[in-house]
């Protein structure tokens, strides 16, 4: 299945994609696309709904981030051996881990928003696993019992506030609008093998990123096993895997995002997104 949700910032109610591409609203089934609902219950639940009865949506609907109630966005970086070497850094000999603030979570078309002060707002296509139960101390054969599926994201970096100022990374990783999620979260039933997808990412037309996660260094199962050690992973929580080469900060010459920039992007089987570049207007 195909779970979203749409409507106002801040407003969205749950939906889900029906075969013929029309979105259903499932307000009278789930109280939104979180906790209980990515449960493989929950999942469950929905997938045994008559579609054809719930009210339909118009297709220009604004579409929100594709979960609720994310209380964790972790990020690991540098898990991508080709994406390494652009950055002029090893491949790490564990996950490299760093949090994102949830309050950067958006829609998946909403607006990138440069910074104030910003001069190195970058992008990255990252494959965006979701969460379905409580995941502590799991073994890596064991791991997937706890994804409920997955996403596109866009891991929009700062760079400037990233690596030349002091401190860890997440003040780069984390202003408005630099966590696009969505355009729905596809459960994981649909994808027989999530290391081995297409991603690409273009602006204003030229493809910048075109990748797989054939090459991440630390797959999905090993990330959600990996992390459980150190934390209680939740419903909701999202973990993005990395990006592959041709992100800006490894183009010679380097080349950042510009307002009036349109970024799209996608992964295989999990759809798209365009967002359009401008200043933060606050």
């Amino acid at each position: 299945m195909k779970l979203l949700r749409f409507g106002a910032q801040g407003a969205e109610k749950p939906a889900v994609l029906d075969e013929n591409g029309v979105i259903r609203d499932l307000s009278s089934v789930v109280g939104d696309i979180a906790g209980e609902a990515l449960s493989a219950d929950g999942i469950a639940q929905i997938a045994a709904v008559d579609l054809t009865k719930l009210p339909a949506v118009s297709a220009d609907v604004r579409l929100g981030p594709c979960v609720a109630g994310t209380g964790k966005f972790i990020c690991i970086g540098l898990n991508y051996a080709d994406h390494a070497a652009e950055s002029g850094m090893d491949v790490p000999p564990e996950p490299v881990v760093f949090m994102k603030a949830t309050s950067a979570i958006c829609g998946p078309n909403d607006p990138i928003l440069i910074p104030r002060g910003s001069e190195k707002t970058d992008w990255e296509v990252e494959l965006a696993v979701i969460i379905g139960k409580r995941a502590k101390y799991v073994r890596e054969e064991d791991a997937m019992d706890y994804v409920a599926g997955y996403a596109v994201t866009n891991d929009v970096s700062e760079r400037s506030y990233q690596l030349e100022r002091a401190g860890n990374w997440t003040k780069g990783k984390s202003c408005d609008n630099f966590g696009q999620l969505g355009p729905w979260l596809v459960t994981k039933d649909e994808v027989a093998d999530p290391q081995n997808l297409g991603m690409w990412l273009s602006v204003n037309g030229k493809k910048m990123q075109d990748g797989s996660t054939k090459t991440m260094v630390y797959g999905v199962a090993h990330l959600v096993s990996y992390l459980s050690q150190f934390m209680s992973l939740m419903p909701g929580d999202v973990i993005s895997t990395g990006t592959p080469p041709g992100v800006g900060m490894g183009l010679k010459p380097q080349q950042f995002l510009r307002a009036g920039d349109v970024v799209e992007l996608g992964v295989e089987g999990l759809g798209t997104q365009r967002q359009d570049v401008i200043p933060d207007p606050e």
